[in-house]
């Protein structure tokens, strides 16, 4: 669901002017209109490859001024079906990009909004041509760069591959640890996709594709005929599974996700790319978004409230530090390499 406090906050002006840039979460569009779903499908599919971000409608160019929808445009935003548009969307992209839509009423003005959400299943890839002039090419990969759409460069879509492969094979490890640990003879497969439980081939619970998910676990002693949660009633012989785990994925320690420190990360920058500076790895850090950007970084916060506050308003409390990974280093070495060939 959009969140109206979030779109006012980023409609905010200063003087006149917006106080708001465009960046890599953020688009202004002055009117909606219908025959440039293919632009603002590209649009979509480089904020899916990237964080997720916002489209937004009724902003004014040079200078940035809040207008509002047209009449007309008003009426074609609002007409928009949000199931053939995601049909459209199937058809053009090879993953389901994820995507609202609102629109917010502002100082007596109209503002359509899309909110893209950061697709699970990356690289977003076009799989046909589309709109005018082919905007939309077979096989390109779009990415949010700043406050502008493009195509990938290297250096991401090699990050989004490896992060791909990463997962996969964290996935595989904490699998195969919990078999470990319960034992082989233990283990049970629960497949939420095809509602199966399966231990054996002759020890299978197959449970309704649309109740499997709206399964929920009981605890023990907890279960009250009237009043408890709606329970599963099974009928029949049931053959016991000594050993069922259920696999949280828990966010691990920051320090171990982002190990250096800016002063660290500079230096691991350097050793890469002997041609770089620290001031090189501060501007390219500047110029690519870096500290917004949880690929690469996240904001050591010094306590829970200052998360918290930073959540609810977008604001970084004075002097926060920012901590960096790997593919902070990797990502960087490249760029600067790239600029310094």
């Amino acid at each position: 669901m959009i969140d109206e406090s979030y779109i006012r906050e980023l409609l905010r002006t200063r003087q006149g002017r917006l106080y708001h840039r465009e960046g890599q979460e953020l688009e202004f569009k002055e009117q909606f209109n219908l025959a440039g779903l293919a632009d603002y499908f590209r649009d979509f599919a480089a904020f899916a490859n990237n964080r997720g971000g916002y489209l937004i409608f009724g902003v004014k160019d040079k200078p940035r001024e809040l207008g509002g929808l047209s009449r007309t445009s008003r009426a074609q935003f609002e007409k928009i079906d949000p199931e053939r548009i995601s049909g459209y969307l199937l058809d053009i992209f090879s993953s389901e990009i994820v995507w609202e839509q609102a629109s917010i009423e502002y100082r007596g003005k109209t503002f359509g909004v899309f909110r893209v959400h950061e697709s699970k299943c990356k690289p977003v890839i076009a799989r046909k041509d589309e709109g005018k002039d082919q905007i939309i090419k077979n096989g390109e990969v779009y990415y949010r760069y700043g406050g502008r759409t493009q195509r990938i460069q290297s250096a991401e879509l090699e990050l989004i591959i490896n992060q791909r492969i990463d997962q996969n094979n964290r996935h595989w490890l904490d699998l195969m640890e919990k078999i470990g640990r319960a034992g082989p003879q233990n283990a049970a497969i629960l497949d939420t996709e095809n509602g199966l439980i399966e231990k054996g081939a002759s020890q299978i619970l197959v449970v309704d594709q649309d109740l499997a998910s709206k399964l929920s676990f009981v605890r023990e002693g907890e279960f009250q005929e009237r009043t408890g949660a709606p329970t599963l009633k099974l009928v029949g012989d049931v053959v016991p599974v000594e050993s069922v785990e259920v696999v949280k994925h828990v966010k691990q320690n920051l320090t171990k996700e982002y190990p250096y420190s800016a002063t660290e990360l500079a230096a691991a920058v350097c050793a890469g790319c002997p041609k770089a500076t620290q001031h090189d790895v501060w501007r390219a850090i500047g110029d690519n978004d870096l500290k917004n950007n949880t690929r690469y970084s996240a904001y050591n916060f010094r306590n829970k409230s200052q998360e918290d506050r930073f959540r609810d308003t977008g604001h970084i409390p004075a002097a926060t530090p920012s901590i960096y990974n790997q593919h902070a280093v990797d990502f960087l070495v490249k760029v600067i390499g790239d600029s310094k060939a």
